[in-house]
């Protein structure tokens, strides 16, 4: 699952420091930019591993544009990460479903083009329209 974070420039003198801004409390650290990156998909994990462990959903991501606006992140540096947490969700299930041909060939067309596939979109696509998992 992709999550926005953005970094708080570091230096030599303090670290970069991450939030995710869609997990709220989820940030992180790291001396370098990209031990930060990787620290802040450890931090997405655990805190959505806790968020479902105690029967919490997993809020719906804003768009990146919402956070940037936020003067508490003024001069961040922002980065998408791939976390994977759908191990916390439970074994996958196949389905069948029935889906006029010119929609599958949007979906299909339109997942590819993301780096999703069909059955990613359509699980990212109901938990959008859920407000979360």
């Amino acid at each position: 699952m992709k999550f926005t974070i953005t970094i708080e420039p570091g230096g030599a003198k303090h670290a970069f420091g991450v939030v995710v801004p869609d997990l709220p409390g989820c940030f992180s650290a790291g001396d370098t930019l990209e031990e930060a990156m990787t620290n802040a998909v450890e931090a997405i994990e655990l805190a959505v591993e806790t968020m479902i462990e105690d029967g919490q959903q997993i809020p719906a991501p804003e768009p990146i544009s919402t956070h940037q606006k936020k003067r508490e992140y003024k001069g961040w540096i922002w980065a998408v990460v791939d976390a994977p947490v759908e191990k916390f969700f439970g074994p996958a299930e196949k389905i069948n479903i029935t889906v006029p041909q010119a929609i599958l060939t949007r979906i299909d067309s339109y997942a590819k083009s993301r780096g999703l596939s069909r059955s990613g979109f359509l699980v990212d696509a109901a938990r959008r329209a859920m407000g979360g998992v």
